[in-house]
């Protein structure tokens, strides 16, 4: 089977959520999602980002271990680091590796202010590996 993992990041508002239903519409996940309630309405809450987080990585194990062939991820991930328990798990469950970058601006659904922008594009790390 031919497996693939997509690892979108990209700003708020770039299009990430929207690309990632697109590539993979039965396995796309996001830390966004912990915040989501039912009705759709957003409550985030930085105090729980390590959990949305974790909970996030776990979701796109599972999809894994059932060897969904499509999964996508959608964070920011504006670091290295935050993008490394991903490769990991595509590399111990074989599956293939895309990281796709995000640079559109439709802006944020989320509302999320200019400075956290702001932080986030200074703390941007160019992804520039291949596999």
């Amino acid at each position: 089977m031919n497996k693939i993992l997509y690892i979108i990041r990209g700003l708020p508002g770039s299009g990430k959520s929207t690309l990632a239903k697109q590539l993979a519409p039965k396995a796309s996940c996001e830390a966004d999602d912990y915040f989501t309630r039912q009705g759709g309405e957003y409550n985030f809450d930085a105090s729980k980002l390590p959990i949305a987080h974790e909970i996030c990585r776990n979701q796109v194990e599972q999809h894994m271990m059932v060897d969904k062939s499509v999964i996508a991820v959608a964070n920011t991930f504006s670091q290295m680091r935050e993008m490394t328990p991903y490769f990991d798990l595509a590399d111990h469950y074989g599956y293939r590796k895309s990281v796709i970058e995000c640079k559109n601006n439709f802006g944020s659904i989320h509302d999320v202010p200019d400075y956290v922008i702001d932080r986030m594009v200074k703390r941007w790390e160019v992804y520039d590996y291949i596999f």
